[in-house]
Formats: structure tokens, C-alpha cells, sequence
């Protein structure tokens, strides 16, 4: 087991230097031809290979660097994987072209430029663009209706939003944003699927992001679940304690009964079944539940729509996949999940994927967009 983690990793670093290289490659034949002597091909790669792996020197080197330094080089970082993406795409693309040219005996000192140039264009028009729809958050609107009673209520306006991924790169300005939408909706009640932080906890606790996140109100309160990055980061006690001050309950295979009318079910994230702790299989948490009455799974990751389904789960909300953030991954994504994002009626269960309020990684986003869903469910009189 060992050795397979040691080549795997081995493996990804041999794609990501080998990736950067071919970019870097192409980008240096793009300088050196519109600045001429004045290129400096030796202070070029030190720079280039200090942004490409940016992202790569902040982890590492988080426990030594400066708090604004490790800030700086992840935002760098993160930006660099879309360009990445980018390379990847466009860059073979061009490689073709440069050759249909060569065979047509079209001249280098020609195509070199203009290829050059129309990469620069379609690159800096996806990052504009993608920065609008990942800053731009829309409302979501789903209406569903529970064949079930709920005391007298008739119905209950619920605002979700996943994957908000509060740290270096999502901060209180976009959090703000989703302040002011939730509370305009007026909800009856805020859920909060996973990941509301992005790996590390420090930067939502030096930049109070809690002061801001507490300004979120609803009557029947504030519950949100554990994701794969709270995970990955490692500091679940202190998210827990951190959300706890400003009122917002976070979930770890529990069952809430609200009103003595809806139950919320939160489960642990997947990442949890890797742990010695584990999680508690959803059909466990139902036991003791009155399936007369709605009950609203939250599951960080949408798997298993069918046990949800067979367990008694009215709706279940989930995120995780960010609709692969930017095309064509969700080409990826739609394989991997039977939702991957919207809406799917599956017997009584009522699904609903969303592709998340923030980012991870580049804060760009392509193909989906920044959102927080608005949904009412409807009960049976």
C-alpha cells in the first residue's frame, strides 16, 4: 500500500511538471519573439516555475511562511490551475494549427504572432469571464411537494447553500454576498451541505469571516454538515467550536426533530468511512425517526440516491461536485455522480444537487455558476 501511495504520487508530480513545462515552453517562444533581445530566458524560468508551483510552495510551506505570504502564493496558485486547464485545452490546439501552417509552406514569423496573440485573447476572455460567473451568485428556485404532514404548516421556504469554501481565496467579500441573499429570501431556515470552509480553518478565524457568516438569520435556525474539506484540513473540533459561537449547529450523523413537525438529518461526509470513527449508515440515523413526517437529508456528496431513497428520505441535499467548476469538467463529474447537479425525483425522494456558492482552487468558473439555492417544500393538508 505503501509503495502504490509512492507512485502514485510520483505520478502526479511527473504530470504536473511535465503540463507546466509544455506551457512553459510554449510561453517562452511567445516572449522571446515579441521581446526580443530584450528576453531573459534564465530570469524567466525562475519566475515561471515560481508561479506554477505557488499553490504546491503555500502548502508546504504553511507552517513556516508569513500568513500574507502563504495568502499571496495560494491566490497565485490558484489562479495558475486554471491556466493549467487552459494550456491543456488550447495549447494542443495551437500545436495543430503550427503544423497545418508548416505544411502550407506559411512562413513562422507570420502564424507565430497571430497564434500567440488569438491564445492570449481566448485565455484572457475565459478568465474574465469565469471570474464573473464565480462572483456573480444567482438564487436558485425549486419547489417540491412532501406527500406528508408537517403540524399546520403549509409550507417551508429553506435556503441552501454548499461548498462555500470560506479561506485564502473565497472571503468576506463574497460572503457578504451571500449574507444579503439569504436574508432577502427570508428564509424559514438555512442548511448548509459541506465544505464551509476550504481546507484550513486559520484564515476564516484571522479574517473573522465568523462575524460576518453570523449575521445570517432564520427563525427555525442554522444546521450545516461536515465535507471532504473540513476532512482534509483536519480541524473539525475547531470549525465545530467556531460555528457553534456564532450559532450555526453542525451535524455529525445526528438527527434534529424541529417543532416536533421535520426532521434534518445531517451525515458525516464520506471521507468520514477512511477514518477509524467512520459514519453511520443513513438507514441507522432514520431508526426512531416517525416516517409520517418529512424528513430532509444533508450529505456533502451525492451518492447512493437509492438508499436515501429505501431509507425513508423525503429530500437530500448535497453539493460537492461544483458541476466541475469549469467545462468540460463536468463532462467528468456527470459520469461520476447520478446527479451531478439540478433536481432528480427518485421514487419519494426528492434530490437536489447544487454547484456550490464558492470555489476551490481558481475562483473561476465556466459552464456553472456561483449559486444558492432558494427551495420551498409544499406539504400535504
Amino acid at each position: 500500500m505503501r509503495m502504490r501511495t509512492i507512485i502514485s504520487i510520483l505520478m502526479v508530480l511527473a504530470i504536473i511538471f511535465g503540463l507546466n513545462g509544455y506551457i512553459g515552453w510554449h510561453a517562452k517562444v511567445f516572449l522571446a519573439d515579441q521581446l526580443g533581445s530584450s528576453f531573459h530566458s534564465g530570469v524567466y524560468w525562475i519566475v515561471f516555475w515560481l508561479v506554477a508551483l505557488s499553490y504546491l510552495l503555500a502548502w508546504v510551506g504553511s507552517r513556516v511562511l508569513p500568513g500574507g505570504v502563504s495568502r499571496v502564493l495560494k491566490i497565485v496558485g490558484s489562479y495558475w490551475f486554471a491556466m493549467m486547464q487552459f494550456g491543456f485545452l488550447l495549447l494542443p490546439l495551437t500545436d495543430l494549427a503550427i503544423g497545418v501552417l508548416h505544411l502550407a509552406s506559411v512562413s513562422p514569423d507570420t502564424y507565430k504572432p497571430i497564434l500567440g496573440w488569438v491564445d492570449v485573447a481566448i485565455v484572457l476572455f475565459l478568465m474574465f469571464r469565469g471570474s464573473y460567473n464565480a462572483r456573480t451568485p444567482v438564487i436558485r428556485k425549486y419547489d417540491v411537494t412532501i406527500a406528508k404532514k408537517a403540524g399546520d404548516w403549509d409550507q417551508l421556504r429553506i435556503a441552501v447553500a454548499s461548498d462555500i469554501h470560506l479561506g485564502s481565496i473565497v472571503g468576506n467579500r463574497h460572503l457578504r454576498k451571500l449574507v444579503a441573499q439569504v436574508n432577502g429570501m427570508k428564509p424559514d431556515l438555512i442548511l448548509l451541505p459541506g465544505d464551509v470552509i476550504d481546507d484550513d480553518i486559520k484564515p476564516f478565524i484571522r479574517y473573522e469571516m465568523g462575524k460576518t457568516m453570523g449575521e445570517l438569520k432564520a427563525p427555525l435556525g442554522i444546521y450545516a454538515v461536515l465535507g471532504n474539506h473540513e476532512y482534509i484540513g483536519g480541524h473539525i473540533p475547531a470549525f465545530v467550536e467556531q460555528m457553534k459561537k456564532i450559532g450555526v449547529q453542525v451535524l455529525m450523523d445526528e438527527t434534529i426533530h424541529i417543532m416536533d413537525r421535520l426532521y434534518i438529518v445531517g451525515r458525516k461526509d464520506k471521507a468520514a468511512e477512511r477514518t477509524a470513527e467512520g459514519r453511520q449508515a443513513l438507514a441507522a440515523l432514520l431508526e426512531g425517526t416517525d416516517a409520517e413526517q418529512p424528513i430532509i437529508v444533508m450529505d456533502h456528496q451525492p451518492y447512493h440516491l437509492d438508499k436515501a431513497a429505501d431509507a425513508g428520505a423525503d429530500v437530500m441535499l448535497s453539493g460537492h461536485t461544483h458541476r466541475g467548476q469549469m467545462a468540460p469538467n463536468h463532462l467528468i463529474t456527470r459520469r461520476l455522480f447520478e446527479l451531478d447537479w439540478g433536481y432528480l425525483r427518485k421514487g419519494n425522494l426528492h434530490a437536489i444537487v447544487s454547484s456550490g456558492f464558492g470555489t476551490w482552487g481558481p475562483p473561476i468558473r465556466l459552464g456553472s455558476r456561483s449559486e444558492i439555492i432558494q427551495l420551498t417544500i409544499h406539504f400535504k393538508k
